[in-house]
């Protein structure tokens, strides 16, 4: 039996600020029904928590392997963490 519900912290380098990263992750986790946040990091990543059915938080990792059209994703660290609950999708 799968859990309802799965968390991912996902940090994601490369060219990805200043590209609209964190925007259209956004768009693309609510268009999932996956809650969570995005900020960006002093060294030029992106750190990402996804929250949600598992299937659909699965796809939003799978989206942050390469972004939205201008980004350039070298890496990603994959976590998996305990769900906390979250409703909605910040940016920060």
């Amino acid at each position: 039996m799968t859990p309802a519900t799965v968390r991912r912290r996902v940090l994601v380098s490369g060219l990805v600020q200043g590209v609209f990263f964190r925007d259209s992750c956004r768009r693309e986790a609510r268009s999932h029904g996956v809650a969570g946040w995005a900020r960006n990091r002093s060294d030029g990543s992106v750190e990402v928590a996804f929250e949600g059915p598992p299937d659909e938080v699965e796809a939003m990792v799978a989206w942050a392997r390469h972004g939205p059209p201008h980004a350039r994703v070298e890496h990603v660290e994959v976590t998996d963490e305990a769900p906390q609950g979250l409703h909605g999708f910040d940016v920060g």
